[in-house]
């Protein structure tokens, strides 16, 4: 029983992630197997060429670096999908509630520290605001219209500024309007902004928040999404 628990908590395999991975960049871009091919095509090519040019020309020489053209091939063809399926899943889950908690909590790295849950949220509409606390101060982003965000973001604004005074806060609002930041830009955007204080005075506002913060696990709002099973909001 208990191999059998162990064996069922193990995430999938390489290959069953490589072909997930595949089959969800396919559904948006329908050109990919082409660009594979071509990729690792011209990886073979690449070492059979290699192979021909450098001396002496033997035929165990050519197949050697044909062999590793076709490698190389291979992983640049890994490489273009993965990089393809990250602008897949922007595609997918812009719009959606709860795309900026996904984001912030998958795409800051370990300079910022963010959660899929909102700190602020209106159930009637699902507007949310979320945050992230880094090198860079405090970051709230507002996901929904503006004119029903500008309540939740003064509250957390004025929360931050009050648990933490002297440490830059930071509002963007994820959407397409004039001045939003765009979901795919999102983590490019806090990432860029500069260092404003140090690692212990980070540890400090994100102890002094957490101290603050309501539990907002019961309110209606997704903590996060999995891009591959996102589908689109239906029109109102």
């Amino acid at each position: 029983m208990a191999s059998r628990s162990s064996a069922a908590d193990k995430g999938p395999g390489f290959f069953s992630q490589i072909r997930t991975l595949y089959t969800f960049t396919k559904e948006a871009f329908g050109w990919l197997p082409w660009m594979i091919a071509g990729i690792i095509v011209l990886g073979i090519l690449a070492g059979v060429g290699v192979g021909f040019a450098i001396p002496p020309v033997a035929v165990w020489s050519i197949i050697l670096w044909g062999i590793t053209g076709l490698l190389l091939g291979v992983l640049g063809a890994l490489m273009a999908t993965t990089r393809l399926s990250s602008v897949a899943m922007y595609r997918k889950i812009d719009g959606m509630p709860g795309a900026a908690g996904h984001v912030l909590s998958t795409s800051l790295g370990r300079s910022w520290q963010a959660s899929d849950s909102p700190v602020g949220v209106n159930p009637k509409t699902r507007e949310a605001v979320y945050r992230a606390v880094g090198r860079g101060g405090i970051v709230i982003v507002g996901e929904g219209a503006r004119g029903r965000l500008t309540r939740l973001v003064n509250e957390e604004r004025s929360k931050a500024q009050r648990v933490a005074s002297g440490v830059p806060v930071t509002v963007l609002y994820v959407g397409h309007e004039a001045d939003d930041v765009k979901i795919a830009d999102l983590s490019k955007t806090i990432k860029k902004l500069p260092k404003a204080i140090d690692k212990s005075t980070e540890a400090a506002v994100i102890k002094r928040l957490a101290s603050v913060s309501q539990s907002l696990a019961s309110l209606p709002i997704p903590k996060g999404i999995d891009p591959m099973r996102a589908r689109a909001q239906r029109p109102r």
